[in-house]
């Protein structure tokens, strides 16, 4: 039955559990590899005569006395013994007690199931109305306008921008950094005009990009009269934010890495005070191990965002307890010496939050971990430390991803490409621990995939962890476009 399958296994695997008359849980489990049958048969006989309680809590360290050879203990989705075992604790909490779901999306080649009321406001947004496509296909084509829009936007929004993007090509929706990359290539396929669907930094970033490429006479518009503000941007433009580089500017040896979600003044500010370099969620690590790596003795001061800079330090900390082969595989320059030699020396501000991705943190975490730790764990570096965490020990068993939007929908990807590569059905699911709004591009990318594999057989549920109070309705914009 595929909904007692393991994800995380090259072969099929299959895990139950039940309660016995005196209260210990009965596991059955078996495979359609040998080899993988008998990994089976010694993690039930392992975990036999455990109390529902007992069981959830036992960690993979218990399983080090089973007999066992070190190969099946690394992390791997080749043997997926830890996701077998992850597995099973999650079936123990389900036998303490009914659990909470979260809603979700259940994505087949042909069609879209939601499950939730959140998750049917999601989706009924994914085959927009045709009439309006038409009218932006229309407008856009005929004025040679240029689109570039951040995942983030609603799902209202990308779904009709998708659509009309199969016949005006020039639409384009990604994270902030691609964007403005983006505009420069639109620009050169021959688009007169830019329009940029995102806070005010992003349209900054298009307008300077282009600038620099030598395209200042194409106009960049922003769609709202309004100012277009982000909790990070504002958190830089803080009293406290510029004693933090004060602080840092009277430190010997100093870099200032600032996030890309900041205005170019603040940029530019900063940079009077303290060599200052930009970086954004898809490349923060290798900016700053860069830098370690280049100028001994280096201090970097990273912000405004809390959570990424509590997350960077998490994760550089998890890198100085692996051997030098693996932190190697992240930047060939350092090694766990060197790891842990660099962390006093990372920094980063304590004030500094972004309103959406805050909404994981607390009760949305605890439910995510006792009722979903089997499924693949997203988590964008801007989370609180919580999800992320999560997701990073998620990601040691090979079942897990932290990073930008991009990375998140690469891991999708190649998860759902390793899938499509196996002889049988399954049914993937991803806990998005970002903002709702990727749901159009997850969508549209996991079904075109499916499509072009003809698998009527694998399934992809899109799993949202929100909160009531990440449900919120956000004012209309003005209809009067903006030149940047």
């Amino acid at each position: 039955v595929m909904k007692n399958r393991v994800m995380g296994c090259t072969a099929q695997v299959w895990l139950m559990a039940s309660l016995a008359d005196d209260g210990t849980v009965v596991l059955r489990a078996d495979s359609d590899s040998d080899i993988t049958r008998g990994l089976c048969a010694v993690l039930v006989t392992g975990l036999a005569g455990l109390k529902p309680a007992e069981l959830a809590e036992v960690s993979p360290d218990t399983l080090l006395a089973l007999p066992l050879g070190p190969a099946v203990m690394v992390p791997s989705r080749t043997n997926g013994f830890l996701n077998m075992l992850e597995t099973a604790r999650k079936l123990a909490r389900g036998l303490m007690g009914e659990m909470e779901t979260f809603p979700s999306l259940l994505l087949k080649a042909n069609s879209i199931s939601a499950q939730g009321s959140f998750a049917e406001s999601q989706a009924q947004y994914l085959r927009p109305n045709g009439e309006a496509v038409e009218r932006v296909v229309e407008l856009l084509s005929s004025k040679k306008i240029g689109v570039v829009a951040h995942f983030y936007m609603d799902p209202q929004v990308q779904g009709v921008l998708s659509s009309a993007g199969e016949r005006w090509p020039h639409i384009h929706i990604s994270d902030s950094l691609v964007m403005a990359d983006t505009a420069v290539r639109l620009v050169e396929e021959g688009c007169k005009y830019i329009i940029v669907l995102g806070v005010d930094f992003m349209s900054e970033n298009v307008r300077a990009v282009l600038d620099a490429a030598g395209h200042t006479g194409v106009p960049v518009y922003r769609l709202a009269e309004e100012h277009i503000g982000c909790s990070l941007a504002e958190a830089a433009e803080s009293d406290s934010y510029f004693s933090y580089l004060s602080e840092a500017e009277s430190t010997p040896n100093s870099m200032h890495v600032i996030y890309i979600n900041t205005s170019l003044r603040t940029k530019a500010l900063a940079h009077v005070k303290v060599p200052t370099i930009t970086c954004t969620s898809s490349n923060v690590v290798q900016t700053v191990l860069q830098g370690f790596a280049q100028i001994p003795g280096l201090n970097v001061w990273y912000g405004p965002d809390t959570y990424m800079g509590e997350n960077l330090a998490s994760l550089f900390l998890r890198l100085s307890e692996l051997p030098d082969e693996e932190v190697q595989k992240l930047h060939p320059a350092h090694t766990q010496a060197s790891i842990k030699e660099l962390l006093p020396r990372l920094r980063y501000f304590q004030d500094g939050t972004c309103i959406v991705h805050h909404m994981f943190g607390g009760r949305v975490t605890e439910l995510v971990r006792t009722g979903y730790s089997d499924a693949y764990l997203t988590a964008h570096f801007e989370v609180p430390g919580e999800m992320f965490q999560l997701a990073l020990e998620a990601g040691a068993r090979g079942a897990g991803c932290v990073g930008s939007t991009s990375n998140i929908l690469d891991f999708i990807s190649a998860r759902l490409d390793e899938a499509l590569a196996r002889p049988f059905g399954e049914r993937l699911r991803f806990v998005l621990g970002t903002e709702t709004g990727m749901s159009t591009s997850i969508v549209r990318k996991v079904q075109a995939m499916l499509n072009a594999a003809g698998r009527e057989d694998v399934e992809v549920e899109v799993i949202f962890p929100v909160s009531p109070d990440a449900i919120t309705t956000l004012p209309s914009a003005s209809p009067s476009p903006s030149p940047v």
